[in-house]
């Protein structure tokens, strides 16, 4: 049998675990069961990458790991948010979906997702032509799915970050409204950890408006299509780093606001010395934010950037409002050079990064 030893590295450990996994199972039908849980931990896989890299099913649970390389923080909380969207967009569907009166159809409403994050060690060992990644970090991560923060919120739905994790990545639990909480397990001690109520985010996603610029409400659009996946295509069109990579003439993007980026985020865009004032109106991760200028003498105009997976490839479209009066007019043609511009760039970025991606995963 060939081992491969592997040899440290640091990164970002996820693990996505069904809540009450083990009561539903026990009470109900094991092929309708079963067909549940697959489906639904095909949503949390589907979510989660690419972002992270899929480790291992273990069970009722996804086992992920990102390099430190390759996270961020928004990225990392968008997607733990977005995963936990689809979770409950999924199961909401699979009840609406079935008829059948037996009891692991009955109980699906009974089920709920949870995650454990922590930044740490790891090592990837590749046995035969399995992938298993060992250490302390990993050991400590799945502890954590046998802790109490349940009860220190009260609910089966929520995501627990480490100090570790938090200071890793230069995050204020306050500004974020993460709730302080101590496990302790014999051997390792008290462990600081941080709690997020995923049932808030989920209320507060149902109940806010959208802004969304439609191809009928655009005075101009462009689309194209790339190899990168959503994810990809997300942290190239929101990192403040990676923008100037792909945006016309913008040198730097400052974000003025403090804490996670998203609805209510203002950030100036800087071109040269000149500054536009930018403000993020909707932030649906891996589908599409909507963001508005004051510039051209217009107060706040939405500009809409939208992300639709299609099989294998990823439909970009980048769509701008119609600002009304004579101001398109005067400076319309500008702005149409600018997003056509825009548009090749960032194809040209995306494709250099869906090939990186590729490599990275063929290793």
């Amino acid at each position: 049998m060939a081992i491969d030893l592997g040899t440290p590295e640091n990164g970002c450990l996820l693990l996505a675990d069904i809540s009450g996994y083990t009561e539903y199972m026990g009470r109900t039908e094991l092929m309708h069961s079963q067909d549940v849980i697959a489906d639904l931990l095909e949503t949390i896989v589907a979510a989660i990458e690419p972002t992270f890299r899929l480790a291992k099913l273990e069970g009722d649970a996804a086992f992920a790991h990102a390099s430190v390389e390759t996270i961020n923080p928004s990225m990392m909380l968008d997607t733990v948010e977005t995963a936990y969207f689809s979770f409950r967009e999924r199961l909401r569907d699979i009840v609406h979906a079935t008829t059948c009166p037996c009891d692991a159809c009955i109980r699906i409403p009974d089920l709920d997702l949870k995650f454990f994050v922590h930044d740490g060690e790891y090592v990837v060992r590749r046995i035969a032509r399995s992938e298993e990644l060992t250490g302390p970090d990993v050991i400590l991560l799945h502890r954590l799915a046998k802790g109490t923060a349940a009860e220190r919120i009260g609910t089966a739905a929520y995501a627990v970050y480490t100090k570790a994790t938090l200071e890793a990545m230069s995050m204020d639990a306050s500004i974020l409204g993460f709730i302080p909480h101590t496990e302790h397990f014999d051997g390792v001690g008290d462990v600081e950890v941080f709690v997020q109520d995923l049932t808030v985010r989920w209320a507060f996603e149902q109940e806010r408006n959208r802004d969304f610029v439609t191809s009928g409400q655009a005075v101009h659009e462009v689309s194209f299509d790339t190899p990168a996946p959503p994810a990809v295509v997300w942290d190239h069109l929101t990192d403040p780093e990676k923008r100037p990579l792909w945006q016309m003439a913008v040198t730097d993007v400052i974000a003025v606001t403090e804490g996670r980026r998203g609805v209510g985020s203002v950030n100036h865009c800087m071109h040269g010395p000149d500054v536009i004032v930018e403000h993020v109106s909707d932030w649906r991760p891996f589908s599409y934010i909507t963001l508005r200028y004051d510039i051209a003498g217009v107060d706040s105009w939405p500009w809409t950037y939208q992300i639709v997976q299609s099989d294998d490839l990823t439909h970009v479209s980048m769509r701008i409002a119609d600002p009304g009066d004579e101001t398109w007019q005067a400076v319309g043609a500008d702005m149409s050079a600018g997003l056509e511009a825009n548009a090749r760039n960032l194809a040209d970025v995306l494709e250099s990064a869906a090939s990186a991606l590729s490599a990275t995963e063929s290793r």
